[in-house]
């Protein structure tokens, strides 16, 4: 499935390891879907599961995110340098709950909550792994 221009989500984008070491991570887990990999595009999305929102409760946030398994694919671009990187869902995360409010903001503009981890394969493809987190869209 290719990476879509359907508008999905707006909000903070922030990086997680997982899989084999890679880069700046060591050795984690390989996600929910079993298939996570730091040094591929991958992500962990908020919904992915029933037992999945039950942890990262995105909607004591405001974000009533809908549902996407593992597998599924997302355009992610960078709201202030326009870059894009197609993900293939493979982890459940962030934890919203515990960041509502958090702002990360450029030009003058902010996206509230994390709303995607990307692995750093993913994340340094539209950004840089020292800011920790980015302001982002999500299509479909």
């Amino acid at each position: 499935m290719a990476c879509g221009s359907t508008s999905l989500w707006a909000g903070e984008a922030t990086w997680f390891c997982c899989g084999n070491a890679w880069g700046s991570c060591g050795s984690a887990g390989t996600g929910a879907c079993g298939t996570c990999q730091s040094g591929k595009n991958m992500a962990a999305w908020p919904n992915l599961s029933a037992a999945c929102w039950d942890i990262t409760r995105p909607d004591l946030c405001g974000e009533n995110m809908p549902r996407r398994t593992c597998g599924a694919v997302m355009n992610v671009r960078h709201q202030c340098s326009g870059a894009t990187v197609c993900v293939t869902l493979a982890d459940c995360g962030p934890r919203t709950k515990s960041f509502c409010g958090e702002a990360t903001c450029c030009n003058g503009a902010c996206r509230t909550n994390r709303v995607i981890d990307l692995t750093p394969s993913a994340f340094t493809a539209i950004g840089s792994l020292s800011s920790g987190k980015l302001p982002v869209y999500i299509y479909e």
